[in-house]
């Protein structure tokens, strides 16, 4: 019995551990859950897809007809969605060549269709960390592509958004290490505006909130109408209980 136990307390301080790991990492920023059941954030989500990832992302588990379920008609998608050469039946592959894009930017860009769903961590959904991400680029003339990003360091992509965003520079303060003594590390300490953006950065959040929406319900199409369903079926069990409560009191109550 003793081992038994010991072999528990073991299981629990690795699940422990790792779950410290996965949150590690800067804060994530709460994405507006409510832009999920709003079909005109749904609908501007799908067409800043097309238009700033679809070039070089892929969602090629994604028809262009499943867009029909966040309200757009097929005309809407052939004329403003899909490119010329496709149909709404279609999968969404990207424009540009997988070897190119590899030789560009050192790896190949993944597919975006289950990405809100892979990226869920201790830190928060996959959706927060994908909001964060896309608001967390700054300049960075020591890499290769000139951007660098707080949520993702290193990034390969640069910043697809820049033109709606504006640049920025990151600054840092020298902070001693908690770790090491001796030793110092750079903390984020905010932004500064270099160039503005086409958008305010009330907008530009709006914005990326709509393509996170997009993303986040592209993973699962069925999400809303799973919740929905699974709001009624509370309902029926609910009531079902009471009727099963007060059956069961009628039964019994002679042989009582």
């Amino acid at each position: 019995m003793k081992k038994i136990l010991l072999s528990l307390l073991a299981s629990l301080a690795l699940l422990s551990g790792g779950a410290q790991a996965s949150g590690e990492g800067p804060p994530l920023d709460r994405f507006p859950v409510e832009r999920m059941t709003d079909v005109a954030a749904l609908q501007n989500g799908a067409k800043l897809f097309v238009n700033y990832c679809l070039n070089c992302h892929s969602a090629s588990f994604m028809r262009y007809n499943r867009l029909r379920d966040i309200g757009l008609t097929d005309e809407q998608i052939k004329s403003k969605l899909a490119f010329p050469t496709q149909n709404v039946g279609d999968m969404m592959k990207a424009a540009i060549d997988p070897k190119q894009a590899k030789e560009w930017f050192g790896a190949t860009p993944p597919d975006l269709t289950v990405i809100a769903r892979s990226r869920a961590s201790g830190a928060g959904t996959g959706a927060d960390y994908l909001y964060t991400y896309l608001r967390t680029y700054y300049r960075d003339d020591t890499k290769a592509t000139g951007w660098n990003n707080i949520a993702f360091p290193n990034v390969g992509m640069p910043n697809p958004l820049w033109e709606l965003q504006g640049q920025r520079a990151a600054q840092f303060t020298e902070q001693p290490d908690p770790h090491e003594h001796g030793k110092t590390v750079h903390v984020f300490n905010g932004f500064q505006q270099l160039t503005p953006g086409t958008m305010s950065p009330t907008e530009f959040d709006g914005a990326v909130a709509d393509l996170v929406a997009y993303l986040q319900w592209m993973g699962e199409p069925q999400q809303n109408y799973r919740v929905r369903l699974g709001v009624w079926v509370l309902i029926f069990l609910g009531l079902f209980t009471v009727i099963a409560w007060r059956l069961n009191a009628a039964y019994w109550k002679d042989i009582k």
